[in-house]
Order: structure tokens, then C-alpha cells, then sequence
């Protein structure tokens, strides 16, 4: 795992050029795939204003698919797979303009384009929707489609006319089970509910599946006997099943009440603000976060917070935003607390992974005198972990004096006057450096309008 630091200078030159040259790649692809959607999108008008003209009684439906099955034939696709991509391209060029155009100047990617256009797709009024794709495109600029996810839909919940909340009991009367049958005697189960269970769910099979490894692991060793084999995603398989058939998870492990005390985690975040307005569906009040990913309604927030035995409290700064501290009605680690607040997920460019499945390390290294304290603590994932320990990746904590240069200097100075803002710079082992800067809070902020 120590290739890359043997690396010659010629060789590091190369892997700089090879990056150089796939940037480029990407950058043209980028525009190659914009200018395809813009093709389609006139494909799709040609055909609707053809059905227009002559007054179909379909709307254009049969025209449209006249027009993808030339277009399929011409391509070799299947003309259901081109009409869907006529109908994505028109809703992105007709109502996200500036996204459309921004890929075509290779500043975003096809993939970040789905990630805002998906995230504003019920913004209504064109001219909130101009201002929601601004900001998105600026976010997307710096950030991986992944993180941009989670980034695009708190921005796009600030523009959206009616509330999460209001949306969700709408939402909620879509929930149903499915089941599609696959090849091998195989079939799929799937469900569509409130994202609070369905996560809490998945995170109470995963807590089952973990202990029944650890028991089975514990019984072969002293017994001499096979451990079990199954991976956890079989382990969670086959006790939805159980569980679902004979209501407890009686068929696995040697302790069954074990189990069924197992209960579901999930991680929830309320700007306080939620929780004391009395309207509910106030506009003011930002929504509840669900593990940091997706917006749950303020009436499931209100309450597991009124059920929860243990409160996690983010402090943040009114105008910045910026994290301050953490604490606790009931004092645990609190270190461990602020650093996941804080982070959120893996720290290194790019990555997703949440904080809670991360390793919490030392920037520099405790063996080196590196302190254990906040301004030297970040979660990395374990693949990056690893990286940095053995590779030529290199990352350093960003100076104070440094966080108040630049555009954004006099917020920069306050955070760092209030509390360190955890910028990591990495280095690669090309000498390119990218700034990771953790994800912004889910807090009200207050402005001067004078």
C-alpha cells in the first residue's frame, strides 16, 4: 500500500497529466452531454408544436413518440428510453436554464445537473427557481454530486411554497409494498413510506445482524465448530423475513429476546426555532433533517424529540451560521459529539460516507505530539483513512490566518474569532490542493435588511 511513495518525479508528472487530461475529458463530456439535451429538448418542442398545429386531440403524445422512434432507430436505442430523455432534457433546458447553461461551459457535470434539477423540480415560480439554480450552481462548482444532493434540497426546501410538513401527509398517502418478481426463483420486496421508519428499519436489522455476527462468532470459537458466512446484507434479508413471518426474529442466533430488544437508531436535527413555533407550517422555520441526507415534517420531529430520552444541542452562530459547541442535558463524550456535528461525513473531497460510520483522526498525528482536541480531530471513512496513512495524500488543518483571506474574509474572521471553522486542506500527490470545508449547519440565520 506504499506504491505511490516510491513514485519518481517523472512518474508523479505523469499521474499530474493524466489527471490534467481526464479533467478535460470530463469538462468536454460535459458539454457534449448539454448540447445533446439541448437537441432533444428541440426534438421534443418540434414534435409538440407539429401536434399543435394540426389540432391533435392527444396533446402531442403520438407526435413526441414518432419523433423518439427516429431518433432511437437513428441511435440504436429503444425510442421509450429516448422519449424519456427528451422529457428530463426539456424540463432541464426550459426550467433550469442556468443549470443547462453551466454544463454546457463544462463548470458542472450531466450528473450534477440531475441533482439540482431533481432537488427544484416542484419550484414553481420561475423566479424563485432562477434564484434556487444560482445558488446550486455555485455549490455544485466545489462540491461531488453526491454532497450536492443534500445541499440542493436545503436550498430548494427555503423556495418551496408549502412545507415539508404539509407535503408529507400529501406524500404519506403514496405509501405502499411492492413485490416484482426476478430471475432464479428470485423476487424483490420494496416499500415506499415515511423516510423516519424506513430508516429506523433498516438501521434496526442492520443492530440485529451485527449481534447475531458477534454471537456466532463468539459460540465457533469456543466450540471449534464454522462461523456463519452470511454477509450482513443476508443476515438483514433473512430476518425481515422471519420477522415479517413469524413476527420476532426466532430463527436466528441463541437468544431471541436479545434481538427483539434491539431497537432502531435514527439521527434527527431541529433548529430549535421548529420546535417553538407554534404554526407549525411557519415558512420561517427550516425543516428537521433526518441523519444530515433528506427533510422530514416538523410533526414527526416534534415528536421523537418529545420522546427521546438524551438531547444533542448545536450551538451556532445567528449571522454565520457556524458551528460554535456542543453539549448535553446529559454529559456523554462531548468531543465526540462536536466532531460529528461538526463533520457530518468523511472529510475528504468528495466523500459521503456519515460521520457516524467514520473514524474520528488525528490531522496530526498523536504520535507526533498531535493534540486531541477539535482543531485537530476529523472523521475520515476508513478507505480514506487508509489513504492518508499510505499514500502521498497529505492534509493539514487550514491556518486562521488563512480563513479570513479572500472574498469571504470578514466572515471568516468572525468564525475564527468564535471557534475554529475545521478547514482541511489536502494535498495530492501531484501537488493539486483541494479545501474541505465542513457542511454548513441546519440553523436560522438572522440578516440586517437596513
Amino acid at each position: 500500500m506504499t506504491e505511490l511513495l516510491d513514485a519518481t518525479d517523472p512518474q508523479t508528472a505523469m499521474i499530474a497529466d493524466l489527471v490534467g487530461s481526464v479533467r478535460a475529458v470530463e469538462e468536454t463530456i460535459a458539454r457534449l452531454s448539454a448540447v445533446r439535451d439541448g437537441m432533444l429538448a428541440v426534438a421534443a418542442r418540434v414534435a409538440v408544436d407539429i401536434a399543435r398545429q394540426a389540432a391533435h386531440p392527444d396533446r402531442g403524445d403520438m407526435a413526441v413518440r414518432a419523433v423518439a422512434s427516429e431518433i432511437g432507430a437513428a441511435v440504436r436505442a429503444s425510442d421509450r428510453t429516448i422519449e424519456r430523455r427528451m422529457d428530463e432534457a426539456s424540463w432541464a433546458v426550459e426550467r433550469f436554464t442556468e443549470v443547462w447553461a453551466a454544463q454546457g461551459a463544462g463548470r458542472i457535470s450531466a450528473a450534477h445537473t440531475r441533482v439540482i434539477v431533481d432537488a427544484g423540480a416542484h419550484l414553481d415560480d420561475p423566479a424563485d427557481r432562477a434564484r434556487y439554480a444560482a445558488r446550486a450552481v455555485e455549490a455544485a462548482s466545489v462540491e461531488s454530486p453526491n454532497r450536492l444532493r443534500r445541499i440542493a434540497r436545503r436550498m430548494a426546501e427555503q423556495y418551496q411554497a408549502r412545507t415539508v410538513t404539509e407535503r408529507h401527509r400529501d406524500a404519506r398517502e403514496l405509501r405502499r409494498v411492492w413485490v416484482r418478481d426476478l430471475d432464479d426463483g428470485m423476487a424483490e420486496l420494496g416499500m415506499l413510506g415515511p423516510a423516519v421508519l424506513v430508516h429506523g428499519m433498516h438501521d434496526r436489522l442492520t443492530r440485529m445482524a451485527r449481534t447475531i455476527t458477534l454471537e456466532n462468532g463468539r459460540a465457533a470459537r469456543e466450540s471449534g465448530s464454522e462461523c456463519d458466512s452470511r454477509t450482513m446484507d443476508q443476515l438483514r434479508a433473512d430476518l425481515l423475513a422471519d420477522i415479517a413471518l413469524t413476527g420476532t426474529p426466532t430463527g436466528h442466533g441463541s437468544d431471541a429476546e436479545l434481538l427483539g430488544a434491539i431497537r432502531a437508531r435514527v439521527e434527527v436535527t431541529v433548529p430549535v426555532f421548529t420546535l417553538m413555533d407554534e404554526d407549525p407550517n411557519h415558512p420561517g422555520a427550516p425543516p428537521a433533517e433526518l441523519d444530515g441526507r433528506s427533510p422530514i415534517d416538523t410533526d414527526t420531529a416534534r415528536l421523537l424529540a418529545g420522546r427521546t430520552p438524551g438531547w444533542e444541542r448545536v450551538l451556532t452562530h445567528p449571522i454565520t451560521g457556524a458551528l460554535l459547541a456542543v453539549d448535553r442535558y446529559r454529559p456523554t463524550d462531548q468531543l465526540t459529539r462536536h466532531l460529528r456535528a461538526r463533520d457530518q461525513r468523511c472529510r475528504f473531497p468528495g466523500c459521503n460516507i456519515a460521520a457516524r460510520r467514520c473514524d474520528i483522526d488525528h490531522t496530526h498525528a498523536a504520535s507526533s505530539g498531535g493534540e486531541t482536541c477539535a482543531d485537530n480531530l476529523a472523521h475520515l471513512c476508513r478507505r480514506h483513512h487508509m489513504l492518508k496513512h499510505h499514500s502521498r495524500w497529505r492534509v493539514e488543518r487550514r491556518r486562521r490566518s488563512e480563513e479570513g483571506a479572500g472574498t469571504a474574509r470578514g466572515a471568516r474572521e468572525t468564525n475564527a474569532t468564535l471557534g475554529t471553522t475545521g478547514d482541511l486542506v489536502w494535498t495530492s500527490p501531484t501537488g493539486t490542493t483541494y479545501i474541505d470545508r465542513p457542511p454548513e449547519q441546519n440553523t436560522v440565520r438572522f440578516t440586517d435588511r437596513r
